[in-house]
């Protein structure tokens, strides 16, 4: 065979792996997945968080004490939900005055409402004024958990997230070894993720004087301190507080302690403070706004996002334990 030949035979053979390798990457079977496309695990129970095309921290926004037909501001604090992206933590008391299907339909429908996909919810106090809860249970559906027990668990990103039924009574108990609290402690223990977060309606440290601390969630603190865990979210004080990391005693412990908000700012009245309590650090009980946690592999920022009109706000930055 001649050079010309030669030449002519190595061309053929580059034209014919150059055509294979552009059907490959042409293939119709895998197209990508679309910007701002939610996405879901089958197999695992994640919270849904909106994606840009890159691997963005999630962000988890969060306000209890939410829709009354009386007050504009959950109307307020659900258009700081339109611009923010993430999964919602709603910490209870979600519709007044008794989480009734007509509450939630007439209350809280036209305004959280439309961000009711993306919503992980905590049961208050006030959707047991409905028997059973079932208006709650009934509006939220599978998103959260089973009726008969209230508390569930997710991971969000390299987070896992606990919500906890702190009606203790209807939720099995929150006492050591009632059943809430034995799940609590096998959820965390089968856990791989490094940093974890909980939330509930009824908060163990707070200097808000309509209420004061529910003592009886100690030892669902306690579980949560024992497997090391970063952050408790509560709402039932209608305030904005933040509690510098504590033991379950309410000392103070930068090496292992877990760091507390209260946010009862989702836009139904307002309360005030009494005695402040240890290591609270940040207060305000004017001002109705969510709060949000963008959760890093390795810890997490916050930012309290005020409603149009205040310019009360709160940042920081942590690393998990």
């Amino acid at each position: 065979m001649n050079r010309a030949a030669r030449v002519r035979q190595r061309l053929a053979a580059a034209l014919v792996v150059l055509t294979a390798l552009a059907a490959c990457s042409s293939d119709p079977a895998s197209p990508p997945a679309p910007a701002g496309t939610l996405t879901r695990s089958a197999a695992t129970d994640t919270a849904p968080t909106a994606s840009s095309g890159t691997q963005a921290d999630p962000v988890l926004i969060a306000a209890g004490d939410i829709a009354s037909c009386d007050s504009s501001g959950d109307e307020a604090t659900a258009r700081l939900l339109d611009r923010t992206d993430g999964t919602i933590a709603a910490l209870g008391d979600t519709a007044y005055p008794k989480g009734s299907t007509d509450d939630y339909a007439r209350c809280y429908a036209g305004s959280w409402g439309r961000h009711k996909a993306r919503t992980r919810p905590a049961a208050g106090n006030h959707e047991y004024q409905t028997a059973g809860a079932a208006g709650y249970f009934g509006y939220f559906g599978q998103a959260a958990g089973d009726p008969s027990r209230g508390y569930y668990s997710y991971d969000l990103g390299a987070w896992h997230i606990i919500v906890v039924n702190s009606n203790c009574g209807a939720s099995a108990g929150c006492a050591r070894g009632s059943p809430q609290e034995t799940w609590l402690r096998a959820d965390l223990a089968a856990s791989s993720k490094r940093c974890t977060l909980a939330y509930w309606h009824h908060p163990l440290f707070t200097s808000g004087a309509e209420h004061g601390p529910s003592t009886n969630m100690r030892p669902i603190f306690q579980a949560l301190f024992d497997a090391g865990a970063e952050v408790v979210l509560s709402g039932h004080e209608h305030t904005y507080e933040r509690f510098a990391p504590q033991n379950p005693a309410g000392g103070l412990d930068n090496q292992r302690g877990i760091r507390v908000w209260v946010v009862g700012t989702g836009g139904a009245s307002h309360y005030g403070f009494g005695a402040i309590k240890p290591n609270s650090q940040v207060r305000n009980a004017d001002t109705y706004g969510v709060l949000t946690l963008t959760l890093r592999a390795d810890g997490y920022d916050w930012q309290f996002l005020p409603v149009t009109g205040k310019t009360f706000t709160d940042t920081g930055s942590a690393t998990c334990h």
